[in-house]
C-alpha cells in the first residue's frame, strides 16, 4: 500500500457535487499544502481576520487562525488519524480552500515540524469557474443546514453577503438552510446594524443581536432617532456591561416613557433608568396590565364606539363594568384603604 505522502499529485479520482440542484464536476487528489490558499471570503475566517476592518494577507489568516483552541484540537485529531477524514474543498486554478480553512492551518502546524510527513494533503477539487453563489450555497449546506458548527456573526455574515452580493432573497436563503425567514432577516438585519455603525469587533454580536430582537425597543428607536447612537456609543465605551441587561433592563425603560426620554436624551445610565422605571411600576405585571386598560378605556374613540353598539351588546358591556367596578372596590379596601 502506498503511503499519501508518496502519492502523486496526478493520482486523482472523479466524482461530482450536487448544489442547488446543479451537478459541479469534481476532482480528488493529494495537492501540495504549501499552494494552497486560505479563501478569505469563509465566513469563519472572514469573522476572524477582518476585525479590523482591514483585507488580510495569507501569512495573517496563517497566525490568527492558527491561535484558535479548535484549530489546536483539530491539529492533535489529525495527527493521531495520521490525515483528515475528509478531503479539503479547493477551487481550482485559484487553490483557494473554500471548505477546510481550520484544518489548513492545523495541517501547516503539523507541517512545520515534519514538511515531509506533512507535505501534501488530501483536496476535492472544483472547477476553476464555478459561480460564487453555488459556493455559497455549499458552505450553507455544510454549515448551517448540516454541522451547525458556525456562531451566529459567521452565519450572519454569510446570509449578509448572500443576501447583498448574490441577491438571494430572505425567503428563499430560509428554505435553502431550514431556517424561518424571521430569522434570516433578523441576522441579516443585525449585520447590517453592525456594518453600518462601523462596528467590527464580533464580541459584541450578542448586543446588538438583543438589542434588535425586542419590539418595545423598536418603538423606542422609532420615535427617539439617536437612540440607536446612544446604544452603539455606550457598548463600544463599556457603560453597557452585558448583552443581558439590553435585553433584561431596556425593555423595562422603554415601558416608562418619562423615564425613557431622559435616558435617550443621555440624562440617565441605563442602570440607573432602569431603577427608576422598576420603581415606578414598569416590571409589574398587575401595573402593566392595569394601565393598558386604562389607557384603552380612556380613549376619545371609546365613546363613539359604545354608540354605535346594538342594545344587547351595550347590556353586555354594562354588565362587564359593573362586575369590574365591584371588583375595584374590594381591591381598593382590601390593598389600598
Amino acid at each position: 500500500m502506498i503511503d499519501k505522502a508518496e502519492r502523486s499529485n496526478t493520482d486523482s479520482s472523479r466524482d461530482s457535487l450536487i448544489i442547488l440542484g446543479t451537478k459541479v464536476p469534481t476532482t480528488t487528489q493529494l495537492l501540495p499544502q504549501r499552494n494552497l490558499r486560505f479563501f478569505a471570503d469563509n465566513p469563519r475566517v472572514y469573522s476572524i481576520v477582518r476585525a479590523n476592518g482591514k483585507e488580510p494577507t495569507q501569512e495573517e489568516m496563517q497566525q490568527q487562525l492558527s491561535d484558535l483552541e479548535h484549530v489546536k484540537e483539530l491539529r492533535e485529531d489529525i495527527k493521531r488519524n495520521g490525515g483528515l477524514l475528509e478531503p479539503l474543498i479547493v477551487r481550482g486554478g485559484t487553490l483557494e480552500v473554500l471548505e477546510g480553512n481550520s484544518r489548513l492551518a492545523a495541517y501547516r502546524q503539523l507541517a512545520a515540524k515534519e514538511p515531509i510527513k506533512w507535505g501534501m494533503v488530501e483536496c476535492t477539487i472544483l472547477p476553476d469557474d464555478i459561480d460564487d453563489s453555488l459556493i455559497f450555497a455549499l458552505l450553507g449546506q455544510f454549515h448551517i443546514k448540516g454541522k451547525k458548527d458556525w456562531a451566529p456573526y459567521e452565519q450572519a455574515g454569510f446570509l449578509y453577503r448572500r443576501f447583498k452580493n448574490h441577491g438571494v432573497s430572505p425567503k428563499v436563503l430560509s428554505v435553502e438552510l431550514g431556517l424561518s425567514t424571521k430569522k434570516v432577516n433578523h441576522l441579516i438585519d443585525t449585520y447590517q446594524f453592525m456594518v453600518d455603525h462601523d462596528e467590527v469587533d464580533i464580541s459584541r454580536w450578542s448586543y446588538y443581536d438583543e438589542y434588535l430582537k425586542s419590539n418595545k425597543i423598536k418603538k423606542a428607536r422609532q420615535q427617539y432617532a439617536d437612540m440607536d447612537a446612544l446604544i452603539v456609543d455606550s457598548i463600544k465605551a463599556g457603560t453597557i456591561e452585558r448583552a443581558m441587561d439590553l435585553r433584561d433592563q431596556l425593555p423595562t425603560v422603554c415601558g416608562a416613557p418619562n423615564i425613557l426620554k431622559k435616558y435617550a436624551e443621555g440624562k440617565l445610565p441605563l442602570d440607573k433608568a432602569y431603577e427608576r422605571a422598576v420603581d415606578s411600576g414598569a416590571d409589574s405585571v398587575p401595573y402593566k396590565k392595569a394601565a393598558t386598560f386604562r389607557r384603552w378605556i380612556t380613549q376619545p374613540e371609546i365613546d363613539s364606539l359604545l354608540v354605535g353598539c346594538p342594545q344587547k351588546v351595550r347590556d353586555k358591556l354594562l354588565f362587564e363594568f359593573d362586575k369590574i367596578s365591584t371588583r375595584i372596590a374590594a381591591l381598593r379596601k382590601k390593598h389600598f384603604a
